[in-house]
Order: structure tokens, then C-alpha cells, then sequence
């Protein structure tokens, strides 16, 4: 992330919509640089990187490590790409290509990410990107006004790499 990405930052935090189905009310802008300041939004806590189409920023990946059980460490990832490049293709081969890092860079077998139901789209990006689905989560997460599920999907370090024309 460079100085010049804090802007879309700014927009995802305090513009309702832009993330789509993500939109979980309005948060602090200020926060953005602040983050940004302190450690250029890379940590084990939550790294955020820009995604990029012909050399223009097209929105972010973000990833985070969490815990299950025990010693059991692995990664969830996400997505939020503006509505101009949606339905191109990015986000798959961006989900994919941060989970290639991810399995280089860490010692981790398994990656999770979670969507809402009616987010096909991203479901089928999902598939591409060599996850599958484990299940539904019921009632997990309040957003506009109710609790919702969320479909859970996984890629494990085993898995195919769908970059390498495997899957």
C-alpha cells in the first residue's frame, strides 16, 4: 500500500455500498491513516495490500491470522474490489495469487474466507481460486438490521494451485 491507495481506503470505510454486502456501517476515516502510519498496513494481525488492473488500483485483499484450537494457526482472507471491476476476473486470480504468498511466506496449512449466500459471484470467484465450500455458519454476523449466515469456504496447502492450471 502507498500513500496515494489511503483515499480508497478512506472511501471503503465511509462510503455505504461501496463493499457491497460488506457495508457494516460507517467507521472512522481518520483510522485509515492512522493504521497506515503504523506499520503500512502489514502486520500478523491484519496485512492489507492493493489489488491492481492495468495499473490502476481496482481495491484490496486483506489477510489475518486466527486461531482454532490448541497450536493451530491459519490465515482468513478477503476482498473488496470498486464496482467497476467486478465481473472481470481480478478477483479470483487475486485471491489466488495472495494465497500462493501466503503458502510461501507462512507456516500455514489452511486458508478461510467467508461470504454472504447471495454473494454468487463471489462464491464461484472462490471456487476458482481453489477453495471449497465446508458449510454454512447460521446466524453469524449482524449486519443491516439482522443476523445472517455466511457460507465458509477453506484452501489447504495440499490443495491444487488454480494459477497453475491444476484445478
Amino acid at each position: 500500500m502507498r500513500d496515494e491507495d489511503l483515499t480508497l481506503m478512506r472511501r471503503f470505510a465511509v462510503e455505504p455500498g461501496l463493499v457491497g454486502l460488506d457495508w457494516g456501517g460507517f467507521r472512522d476515516a481518520g483510522a485509515v491513516a492512522r493504521r497506515f502510519a503504523e506499520d503500512g498496513y502489514l502486520s500478523e494481525r491484519q496485512s492489507i495490500l492493493i489489488v491492481a488492473a492495468d495499473g490502476v488500483t481496482a481495491g484490496m485483499v486483506s489477510h489475518g491470522q486466527k486461531v482454532v484450537a490448541g497450536h493451530g494457526t491459519f490465515q482468513e482472507i478477503g476482498i473488496a474490489l470498486l464496482p467497476e471491476f467486478r465481473g472481470r476476473g481480478i478477483g479470483w486470480r487475486a485471491q489466488a495469487m495472495l494465497c500462493d504468498y501466503l503458502f510461501q511466506h507462512w507456516p500455514i496449512e489452511r486458508i478461510q474466507a467467508g461470504t454472504h449466500p447471495e454473494n454468487v459471484a463471489e462464491q464461484k470467484s472462490l471456487v476458482k481460486a481453489g477453495f471449497q465450500l465446508e458449510g454454512i455458519l447460521r446466524a453469524v454476523e449482524f449486519r443491516a438490521g439482522r443476523w445472517r449466515d455466511a457460507h465458509l469456504f477453506s484452501r489447504l496447502r495440499s490443495d491444487p494451485d488454480p494459477l497453475l492450471g491444476t484445478t
